[in-house]
């Protein structure tokens, strides 16, 4: 990722970047998530009525059609809000680091999915629309706020010690080192952080799993598109450069 590229044209990239892979990863929520979303639904419409009633139920401000409609819209700003934050990163990481172009691009988008993600997914993973106790929403937004910090502090920490060790004559220590620190991190994290399960004896196990698995692979086409495209653009944006100035000596 040549200096020479100004931080313009690193946020449009960033951006396209981050448009393509919202819209990707909201297909990949429509086709994995959505059935899941609707049988958690479904249960959750049975037990209600199976339950006592407290008069006239409320209409939902938003229909299920209405849902479906603004998942590609919900997931395109946010791949656009983190193709933003990604050329920001880009643009800082390319001036500290000998890693360069693509490999950057990869490298900040598997940082990035582990510690937005992958953290907090493995301490507080998504649930279906069945589960979970309405007043602990608060904590359980905090909790989660938790979750990212740490990854950001064991993504860091791991970025630091493969600096630290990147000299080093053995290949096996400079991938020990960042491991090390990064899960050592966590482990104190997660040790540290309360654990909550408010998922019902009576909710099945085999719909709960497939639904967390689909909003992972949700998560994962998000960082693993945007760092591709990046990359692909950032490759392109070289070519064009060199084909530029090949003309401009001739």
């Amino acid at each position: 990722m040549p200096l020479a590229d100004n931080f313009t044209k690193l946020l449009i990239r960033g951006l396209l970047a981050g448009l393509i892979a919202g819209i990707l990863a909201g297909g990949v929520a429509y086709v994995l998530g959505e059935p899941h979303v609707n049988a958690a639904i479904a249960i959750e419409e049975a037990s209600s009525a199976g339950g006592h009633t407290h008069g006239s139920e409320e209409a939902p401000l938003v229909t299920r059609d209405g849902q479906r409609a603004g998942l590609f819209l919900a997931t395109s700003l946010a791949g656009l809000a983190l193709g933003a934050i990604f050329a920001v990163v880009a643009n800082y990481a390319r001036r500290i680091t000998s890693m360069a172009g693509p490999l950057l691009a990869i490298t900040i988008a598997t940082g990035g999915w582990l510690a937005i993600e992958a953290v907090p997914f493995f301490k507080y993973p998504a649930n279906p629309p069945a589960v979970g106790d309405p007043d602990t929403i608060n904590q359980r937004t905090l909790l989660w706020l938790a979750t990212v910090i740490l990854g950001l502090l064991a993504v860091t920490a791991a970025a630091a010690a493969a600096k630290a060790v990147s000299a080093h004559e053995f290949i096996s220590v400079r991938i020990a080192a960042p491991v090390a620190a990064f899960l050592v991190i966590v482990a104190i994290g997660y040790v540290s952080l309360p654990t909550i399960n408010e998922v019902g004896d009576d909710f099945p196990a085999t719909l709960l799993w497939e639904f967390r698995l689909s909003s992972l692979a949700t998560q994962a086409t998000l960082w693993l598109v945007l760092g591709l495209a990046f990359a692909f653009l950032t490759e392109r944006a070289s070519k064009d450069a060199e084909i530029a100035k090949k003309f401009a000596i001739r």
